[in-house]
């Protein structure tokens, strides 16, 4: 990947986000090596690597998940909906406003959050692309594959040269349907992308281009509750990291965490590909549904995010990855 590689031995092994008033608890991290940021579900927090903040970026009104660093760019995936999620977000934030339904990545500028409470749609830090893919799922009749929007982002080498940027739907966790037992992961062709974002204008949305996915992976891994959380490339194992809220399905062993191997026999046709249960490797591993960041050599990162007297955080810490699964540095 282009972006720099991180020395472990210059990172602490954990960073405390601080507690903040942000009615939702995180959604994501990431972090470039000298700072790291926190997605907490309607604004973006900026600090250093001790954790003290230095900028953080307001006026999101939706569901900002998670987040992912690429070339001084934080990618984050962010959904507008009517559903009772999005009537939770509003009523938090205590505004009336509304909007369509609609599914973006955003990418903010890091070099420009330098101040905390910066606008998102005024000070040019943000720009968006809409999915198209997702709202044809979501909007179908009883929501095709359970799709209920989106939530796991990264970015990807291994289709080396090319970069790409995988969006991962969240999916009901309803149990009395079947066509909802795979993740559905969209890739997109990160240059491609880049191309398509246009400022942030969420009040004018024939200001924001349209983008459709180069592919769509399904991923049979069994139902989860509301599909994969967190999303990362690990070039040290060269698979996905997916993390869940594990399903209700007995059928299933209904894991937390999933490995996902891209190098397996799969079933491809035009614009998709299908993996199977032997693509995937299960972990009944707690942390990671509220942030992941694969830092190199077997080294992650995972949040373990908490809530007291109204104020939520996270304390980021470091794991290293064995046969069994992953253990604290």
């Amino acid at each position: 990947m282009k972006n720099c590689m991180l020395d472990i031995r210059r990172l602490p092994v954990s960073v405390f986000s601080g507690a903040y008033d942000s009615k939702s608890h995180v959604q994501g991290i990431a972090t470039d090596g000298k700072y790291m940021y926190f997605s907490f579900t309607t604004f973006l927090l900026k600090t250093d690597m001790s954790g003290k903040a230095v900028g953080s970026v307001n006026g999101i009104t939706g569901h900002l998940g998670c987040i992912a660093y690429r070339n001084g760019f934080i990618y984050g995936s962010l959904e507008y909906k009517s559903d009772i999620i999005g009537a939770q977000i509003l009523e938090r934030l205590g505004t009336n406003s509304s909007f369509h339904d609609t599914f973006f990545v955003i990418r903010f500028d890091t070099g420009k959050i330098t101040k905390m409470n910066i606008d998102a749609g005024s000070d040019g830090v943000a720009s968006a692309v809409a999915l198209s893919d997702v709202y044809d799922d979501y909007s179908y009749k009883n929501h095709r594959y359970g799709c209920s929007g989106i939530d796991g982002i990264t970015v990807c080498s291994y289709t080396a040269p090319e970069e790409s940027v995988f969006v991962a739907y969240g999916i009901y966790g309803d149990i009395s349907r079947d066509d909802n037992d795979n993740q559905i992961i969209l890739r997109f062709s990160a240059d491609k992308l880049d191309d398509a974002l246009l400022p942030f204008c969420l009040d004018q949305p024939e200001k924001i281009n349209h983008i459709t996915a180069d592919e769509k992976i399904f991923v049979y891994t069994g139902n989860t509750e509301y599909g994969i959380q967190n999303l990362e490339y690990d070039p040290y194992t060269n698979k996905l990291i997916a993390a869940v809220y594990p399903g209700k399905k007995p059928q299933f062993e209904n894991h937390r965490l999933f490995l996902i191997d891209l190098e397996t026999e799969h079933l491809k046709t035009a614009n998709q590909r299908r993996y199977g249960i032997d693509s995937v490797r299960g972990f009944d591993f707690p942390p990671g549904a509220t942030g992941i960041i694969a830092l190199g050599g077997g080294y992650y990162y995972f949040s373990d995010d908490g809530s007291d007297s109204g104020k939520y955080y996270t304390y980021v810490k470091m794991y290293r990855y064995v046969k069994d699964g992953f253990l604290t540095v």
